[in-house]
């Protein structure tokens, strides 16, 4: 069999000749490109705008930014998610409060949240877990119950959807990546969604400085104000060529994979000793970013030797993720989290095991993971 990566982004050959395309021209930043993405992106997602920013970090720091969250703040943060939803808080200089995960879906435990809100207390970090959306009325409850704002960590969730309503636009603001191996990507880059037009359009202006008025809006060339602090966080035209291009193939791309996560989870379930993650049901549409599972009992004890042992047999895996975050070196030290803290995220980080589901698999690379990986546990079951 061939070695099957657990992710690689999808390049054709429209994305080169839309690249090419840029370089023969003259506009690398502020160019027609970019508007047409965003404009591609508000329109497949419902909204009626979009910001693109260089980073879907990027994107989070602006998005705290733009709500006027900083020192003295505090913003309730999942335990279990990439480093960058805290980074995103604590370059703010306010400070990210941790809170545990629960085992079904691997979100944030929205039972934990109202007792770790204080009067500090800003706005509340969404994660949606591998692109499995949270149940946003709950959190929106708590939101206006304590007044608080709400930012979606939608980094994985292109095509997740709540109640029929995208990602992004469940809360404040919300913020996708499109880092090389996500659902689509720009090589770099972020979107920024939001239901509110007035945050898309200061947003908007805060990325590119804070200049009141774009080249094409300037009477004289040079000439504009600065009227609010700004950033450098915008996208550049070779990104947003690219964006175009892998957002017609979108919906391919989500449709295999849930082809391909369905197949896993029906085989896996003859595997003892791994729980999956509730799916799609009812409200709630993932975007099916890869098969993650938890493993127990002997298979726990076992999954660096399980790892080791897919990659020999040529099957690329991940971890969701390595280290609960107030765990990582620089918030345990800074703040003092102690191990055993965050159970749930402790056992989801330590126990688990991605597999892929992407595009980049070809016919039967999804049942030979499955038997691959029910073959290797078998031995430690």
């Amino acid at each position: 069999m061939k070695k099957i990566p657990f992710a690689r982004p999808f390049i054709g050959h429209e994305e080169k000749q839309a690249v090419a395309d840029v370089l023969d021209g003259h506009i690398l930043v502020h160019g027609p490109r970019t508007l047409e993405f965003e404009k591609k992106f508000a329109r497949w997602t419902g909204c009626h705008n979009s910001v693109s920013v260089s980073s879907c970090t990027a994107g989070l720091h602006l998005a705290y930014f733009n709500l006027g969250i900083g020192p003295g703040d505090e913003v309730i943060v999942p335990a279990m998610t990439h480093v960058a939803t805290a980074h995103a808080v604590e370059l703010t200089g306010a400070k990210p409060v941790f809170v545990d995960a629960e085992i079904k879906t691997g979100n944030i435990d929205i039972d934990k949240i109202e007792e770790a809100i204080t009067s500090n207390t800003k706005a509340l970090s969404i994660v949606h877990f591998l692109g499995m959306p949270v149940d946003m009325d709950r959190i929106n409850q708590i939101a206006a119950k304590h007044n608080l704002f709400v930012v979606e960590d939608a980094a994985l969730a292109f095509g997740s959807k709540f109640k029929g309503t995208h990602a992004g636009l469940l809360g404040d603001i919300g913020v996708f990546s499109m880092y090389p191996v996500k659902h689509i990507t720009t090589l770099e880059g972020g979107l920024i969604l939001s239901k509110h037009s007035d945050v898309l359009k200061k947003t908007s202006l805060q990325r590119a400085f804070g200049v009141d008025r774009t080249h094409a809006e300037r009477k004289i060339p040079g000439q504009y104000d600065v009227n609010m602090l700004g950033l450098n966080y915008r996208m550049n035209e070779l990104q947003a060529a690219l964006g175009i291009c892998q957002i017609d193939r979108l919906d391919d791309f989500l449709r295999t994979r849930k082809k391909h996560h369905d197949i896993l989870s029906e085989k896996l379930i003859e595997a003892e000793g791994v729980h999956q993650f509730l799916s799609s049901h009812g409200d709630f549409l993932s975007s099916y970013y890869c098969k993650s599972v938890i493993l127990t009992g002997g298979l726990a004890n076992n999954r660096l030797e399980i790892i080791q042992e897919l990659s020999r047999r040529d099957i690329g895996t991940s971890i969701y993720y390595p280290c609960p975050v107030p765990r990582l070196t620089y918030y345990k030290e800074k703040y003092g989290f102690q191990k055993g803290q965050f159970k749930v995220a402790e056992t989801i980080a330590y126990q688990s095991i991605a597999l892929p589901v992407g595009p980049h698999l070809g016919k039967g690379d999804a049942e030979h993971i499955a038997e691959t990986f029910l073959d290797i546990t078998k031995k430690y079951s």
